[in-house]
C-alpha cells in the first residue's frame, strides 16, 4: 500500500498523515470512511453468536438488578426476549474470527501492521443503550454498521482517573465531554488510547469496534522475562567476583547494582531473542483452541490436493507475522515461530497476506523443496487449512 496516495477511510488524508498527526495523539471524525457500508451481520445473527460456548459475550444493562448490570455469556436464547425496551447493550468479541465477511473489513485498514490488530468486536444496543462514559488503553476505530449512535468525546485519562464502583465496568466518575456527534452507518470515529468517550444508541445500532493490541509494560516484563528463562542455565547467577572488603557488611553499595544491571543488560539486550519472543507473543491467538490441529498431511498428498483444485486458506483464528534476521527469515504462526531460507521471502508474504493459495499462485513453489514442507507444517499445526474444511 502507498502510504502517500490518499484513503476514503481516513477521510481523503494519507496513511502517512493519518499516522504522522492523529495516530495515538488526537481523535479523527471520518463521514462515509465506508461509503453505503451496509452490515455484513445483522443484529439476529450477532445474538445467534452471543448462544455459542467459543464466543466472548457479554450484556450491559444500565437499569437492570443493579445499576450498570454485567452479564457474560453464552446466553440462553431466550434471554434476550426478557430485555427492556431501551438501555442495554450486547457486545460481542472478535466476529471476525467467526464471519469472514467481518475479517473482510480489516482490509481496509492495512495501512497498520496486521500482527498489531486484536479484534472486531461488535456491540448492538437498543435505544439509549451505552456501556457508560470510559477510556481504552488501545487504539480504537468505531465504524457505524447500523443505526445512529450518539458519541461524546472529553478529557485524557489515566489510572488515577476515579472510576464507579464497580466490579468489572471501568465507568468514569467524572466525563468532562468537549466533542459531539451523531454517527450513521459508513461514518467512523478513531479514538487515541486513554481518551474519554461515550456513545449512546439513538435508535437500535451496531457498532464495529476495530482494536489494537497494546501490551502493558508488565505483560512485556513478565512474559518476556518468563521467555527468557528457559534459556538460562543455573550456573549464571549474580557475581561479585571484583568485590571490595565490606566497610558495613548490612549496606548494600552501588557497584553491587551495577554488577546485576550488566547481568540484566547481557540477556535482555539479544535482539534475537527478543524477536522472536515479540513475534510469538504478538501472534498468539486470541482464541488458541480455535486453531484446529495438529492435521497430518504428506507432500505427496498436498501436491495431489492443490492439483486437483483444492485451495488453502488461513485459519480464522490463525495470525501470521515474519521478519529478518540476518540472511534468514523468521515466521511467526499463532505464538509459534521458525527460522527459513532467505529465498522464501515472496512465498512467506504471500501466505500472510493471500486471501487463498492454489496451484495457480502457489506456481514454482510447489517445485521447491522447503516450500513445500512450510505448507505442510503450517496446515500441521492448524494455521493453514483446506477450504472445503
Amino acid at each position: 500500500m502507498n502510504p502517500d496516495i490518499p484513503l476514503q477511510l481516513l477521510g481523503g488524508i494519507t496513511a502517512r498523515e493519518f499516522l504522522r498527526d492523529y495516530w495515538q495523539k488526537k481523535p479523527l471524525l471520518i463521514r462515509q470512511a465506508i461509503p453505503d457500508f451496509e452490515s455484513p451481520i445483522d443484529a439476529d445473527e450477532l445474538a445467534g453468536l452471543a448462544l455459542e460456548e467459543e464466543v466472548e459475550s457479554r450484556l450491559v444493562i444500565e437499569h437492570g438488578e443493579r445499576p450498570w448490570e454485567l452479564r457474560r455469556g453464552p446466553f440462553a436464547e431466550d434471554e434476550f426476549s426478557k430485555l427492556p425496551e431501551r438501555e442495554w447493550t450486547l457486545l460481542v468479541q472478535a466476529v471476525d474470527q467467526f464471519v469472514p465477511e467481518v475479517s473482510e473489513l480489516l482490509e481496509h485498514f492495512r495501512f497498520l501492521p496486521s500482527w498489531r490488530v486484536d479484534d472486531v468486536m461488535i456491540s448492538f444496543a437498543a435505544p439509549g443503550g451505552s456501556v457508560g462514559p470510559h477510556f481504552d488503553n488501545y487504539d480504537v476505530f468505531l465504524l457505524q454498521g447500523h443505526g445512529k449512535r450518539n458519541w461524546k468525546i472529553g478529557q485524557m485519562c489515566n489510572s488515577e482517573s476515579p472510576l464507579l464502583p464497580h466490579a468489572d465496568l471501568r465507568i468514569l466518575t467524572d466525563f468532562d465531554a468537549t466533542d459531539e456527534w451523531v454517527l450513521e452507518p459508513g461514518d467512523m470515529l478513531y479514538l487515541p488510547p486513554r481518551l474519554a468517550h461515550c456513545g449512546v444508541a439513538v435508535d437500535d445500532c451496531m457498532t464495529y469496534s476495530v482494536g489494537f493490541r497494546a501490551p502493558s509494560a508488565a505483560e512485556v516484563l513478565t512474559h518476556f522475562t518468563d521467555f527468557l528463562a528457559q534459556f538460562l542455565t543455573d550456573e549464571e547467577r549474580y557475581t561479585d567476583a571484583d568485590a571490595l572488603p565490606a566497610v558495613d557488611p548490612h549496606q548494600i553499595q552501588h557497584d553491587a547494582l551495577d554488577r546485576l544491571k550488566g547481568l540484566l543488560a547481557e540477556h535482555m539486550s539479544d535482539e534475537r531473542l527478543l524477536l522472536t519472543w515479540f513475534g510469538q507473543f504478538m501472534t498468539e491467538p486470541r482464541y488458541p483452541e480455535l486453531v484446529v490441529g495438529p492435521e497430518e498431511i504428506e507432500e505427496d498428498d498436498l501436491l495431489a490436493s492443490l492439483e486437483e483444485g483444492a485451495v488453502l486458506i488461513r485459519n480464522p483464528s490463525a495470525r501470521l507475522a515474519w521478519s529478518e534476521v540476518d540472511d534468514d527469515l523468521l515466521l511467526f504462526a499463532s505464538g509459534q515461530s521458525r527460522y527459513l531460507p532467505g529465498k522464501l521471502r515472496e512465498l512467506l508474504k504471500m501466505i500472510c497476506a493471500a486471501d487463498a493459495l492454489h496451484v495457480d499462485n502457489l506456481g514454482e513453489w510447489l517445485s521447491d523443496e522447503d516450500g513445500r514442507g512450510l505448507l505442510c507444517e503450517l496446515i500441521k499445526q492448524g494455521s493453514l487449512g483446506f477450504a472445503d474444511e
